[in-house]
């Protein structure tokens, strides 16, 4: 008799089960889905049910590297990591043979049709706008395998050595182009200024003589050097009417 209760207490302890917090099971009675089972202890039955743990936890999978073609018949290679986690248990499960596999390959694929649809310039450019589209692709799609698709972010996109140069030549042709016409702006803005500061010294009784003085005082603390100054005209009609001038003709 005690034999008969000894297999009955290991029957019942092999038929308690446990789902972890972050785990759910898909229970089948003689075959047939019958419930999700949530955490805890959970009894499932030797030979009529079984059972299948689910991990709901959003997961990182790392999409291998894919060699594509742009839009514009540029080869490169992108690889990306994608995010997502199981909402419905029963449908990982029942709608598809190996979801996490599933995932993979059509984030794969994705990938692919969706560099072939851009420029390179694109692609480069709008990687968070395709990394979205790309996102928003795979998560229709997973959406009747209970899939969540969170998130999808493309780390690597490699161009060929041919590639790196011609866009080397490019930026540094733009970056001279850039430097060209800073200088050409700074030109015009000096002879702005300098047409300016002429039109005022000519306007101004005076000015253009305080300037000269200015200029020799200037330049008279270096005695090294030997100055050869060009006087303008406006310098002596300035002196025609000086004092020095008076003097000079007494």
């Amino acid at each position: 008799m005690w034999i008969i209760f000894v297999v009955i207490i290991l029957i019942i302890l092999s038929s308690i089960k446990q789902i972890d917090e972050y785990e759910r099971g898909v229970k089948f009675t003689t075959g047939k889905f019958s419930k999700i089972m949530e955490p805890g202890w959970r009894l499932v039955l030797p030979v009529f049910q079984s059972f299948k743990k689910v991990d709901i936890r959003t997961k990182a999978v790392d999409v291998p590297e894919q060699e594509a073609i742009t839009k514009d018949n540029v080869s490169v290679k992108i690889n990306a990591v994608l995010y997502y986690k199981v909402f419905d248990a029963s449908k990982a499960i029942l709608a598809v043979e190996n979801f996490r596999y599933a995932v993979s390959q059509l984030a794969q694929t994705t990938m692919r049709n969706a560099v072939g649809a851009v420029s390179l310039d694109e692609l480069l450019g709008e990687r968070e706008k395709i990394s979205s589209e790309i996102c928003t692709i795979i998560d229709e799609a997973t959406d009747p395998w209970g899939i969540k698709v969170e998130n999808v972010e493309l780390k690597d996109i490699s161009l060929p050595e041919e590639m790196k140069r011609v866009i080397a030549k490019a930026a540094e042709a733009e970056r001279e182009k850039a430097a060209v016409i800073t200088k050409a702006q700074g030109e015009v803005e000096a002879s702005q200024n300098l047409a300016k500061a002429a039109e005022i010294m000519c306007s101004t009784p005076g000015a253009l003589h305080l300037r000269t003085l200015s200029t020799l005082n200037d330049i008279s603390s270096d005695q090294s050097n030997t100055i050869i100054f060009a006087v303008p005209i406006e310098v002596l009609r300035a002196f025609e009417n000086s004092d020095i001038t008076k003097i000079i003709k007494k």
